[in-house]
């Protein structure tokens, strides 16, 4: 049931495991330290209204955190009965947002600030901007994007924002644009006009669902959905740490080949 909503949906939630809350809650003490940590203050972005936390967890390729559990539930069992197996993971994100988001990032205009608070500030992960005239490649292709609670925020504040069966949509888009050429070219091709037109096509035929979840429980969304962060609803409530959830996004070795399948 869950494989077959991921295909079509682009994501699935699994329910609270002991396992994966036993993992939760050691890593909401070292995600609490890393929010804390000078080395990490770049990371407290649009006016300190969002902790992007990138490598903010010290685990190792299997998630398991210095001192902690490792990392396990019914998330990684389906990656590991559906996905391939689960690869060398990344040092984990850490992802706090607070009271007050969204607010512009630095180098933000007016246009890209009205995105983020109209459209999540919608984006495949991936799929990067370069130069001044804002083009898109991409360049960071990740196998899936697993998000895993850590502390225990009302479902309004600033939750993750995903339009389902927007994968399908943006793998058509982009394997047109990669039509007739090289795979080994593909990380050069701007992508630009298609991913634009695809992601219009998204907003105006995918449902935009909010998605939470508390510690314990888990949810994985294809790599390539289109998905965002709300702003903080007026009420919100999270402690004091802000909402805190920590990603999993590992990137493919041979992405031309895998990236545009189905799984």
């Amino acid at each position: 049931m869950d494989w077959q909503r991921f295909l079509t949906k682009g994501w699935c939630d699994f329910p609270a495991d002991a396992g994966t809350l036993d993992w939760a809650r050691h890593a909401h003490k070292v995600g609490v330290q890393a929010l804390a940590d000078p080395a990490n203050a770049d990371w407290l972005q649009c006016e300190g209204t969002w902790f992007i936390g990138v490598d903010a967890l010290p685990n190792d390729t299997r998630g398991q955190l210095p001192g902690g559990p490792e990392l396990a539930g019914p998330a990684l069992d389906f990656i590991t009965a559906h996905l391939g197996g689960l690869p060398d993971l990344h040092r984990g994100q850490v992802s706090s947002v607070f009271p007050g988001y969204p607010r512009p990032r630095p180098g933000e205009g007016e246009a890209a600030l009205r995105y983020r608070i109209k459209r999540d500030a919608a984006h495949v992960d991936g799929v990067k901007m370069f130069g001044d005239a804002r083009r898109r490649k991409v360049e960071e292709p990740h196998a899936w994007v697993l998000g895993l609670p850590l502390n225990d925020s009302s479902a309004d504040a600033s939750p993750l924002v995903i339009w389902e069966g927007s994968h399908v949509i943006m793998r058509r888009a982009f394997a047109a644009a990669f039509d007739g050429i090289p795979s080994e070219q593909w990380g050069e091709v701007d992508v630009t006009d298609a991913y634009t037109a695809a992601r219009k096509q998204v907003f105006e035929t995918c449902p935009r669902v909010m998605v939470s979840a508390k510690p314990g429980e888990a949810y994985l969304m294809h790599r390539l959905c289109l998905h965002g962060v709300a702003p903080w609803a007026e009420g919100a409530s999270a402690p004091e740490e802000g909402r805190m959830i920590a990603y999993f996004r590992p990137e493919m070795a041979d992405w031309t080949n895998e990236w545009l399948a189905e799984r």
